[in-house]
């Protein structure tokens, strides 16, 4: 499988870095969804694709219309979307619910659950309409298993992977995955303690194959 058009919200964090380059190397044409305009910049000019193969663009995830804007550019440049990476981080904790800032938990909504909705409004006629398509997210345990002190992020997650899995249902008879990809943390520096980029893109990879194509609606264990 080559040539598909692949949509990676996140785009400059470490992870989004690491789908880029990997899905480029396969020869993906890449959409960079990321609010910071100048490290776009940055990794179009690192990533070195020929222009008809990458789009930038700098979107605040949590505005209906700016997403809608990035869908059309994107529709407008590839003809649609194949593959949705939805790899937008964000984590607050170590307080109790009656403790937490209320400001706090409306942040991890919109950071998780807002951005998604509007993704998924944006984007999912695309996937639909190329009658094959993969979307994928990072989740943590603490979704469905909750532990103390986190309760803002866990019901953030928990309500992203709810839309991930409804997507999946929308999707599996028009050709079409949606994935969660489980772990206890992201770990960039390679210390051993979390997930490493490589591997969470690894499994990426295989997801989004044909030969994943019976997946769907999971939540895959990566830690």
């Amino acid at each position: 499988m080559t040539e598909r058009v692949v949509v990676i919200t996140g785009a400059t964090g470490a992870l989004g870095k690491t789908a880029a380059k990997a899905f480029a190397a396969r020869g993906d044409s890449l959409a960079l969804l990321s609010r910071d305009q100048p490290q776009l910049v940055s990794m179009v000019d690192e990533l070195g694709l020929p222009e008809e193969r990458v789009l930038a663009r700098a979107v605040d995830l949590t505005d209906a219309g700016a997403v809608h804007s990035a869908a059309r550019a994107v529709e407008a440049t590839f003809g649609g979307a194949h593959i949705l990476l939805h790899l937008v981080g964000g984590w607050t904790g170590g307080k109790t619910i009656a403790e937490t800032d209320p400001q706090d938990f409306n942040t991890m909504l919109d950071q998780h659950a807002r951005s998604t909705f509007n993704l998924f409004q944006a984007f999912e006629p695309q996937l639909i309409k190329s009658g094959w398509s993969r979307a994928l997210m990072v989740s943590a345990p603490s979704a469905s298993r909750p532990v103390a002190k986190r309760g803002a992020y866990a019901a953030a997650k928990a309500a992203q992977e709810a839309l991930f899995l409804t997507l999946a249902e929308e999707l599996k008879e028009q050709g079409g995955t949606a994935n969660v990809i489980v772990v206890n943390s992201i770990g960039v520096e390679k210390k051993g303690t979390g997930t490493t980029p490589e591997e969470i893109v690894a499994s990426m990879l295989y997801l989004c194959s044909e030969e994943a194509g019976k997946i769907n609606g999971a939540r895959l264990p990566l830690y």
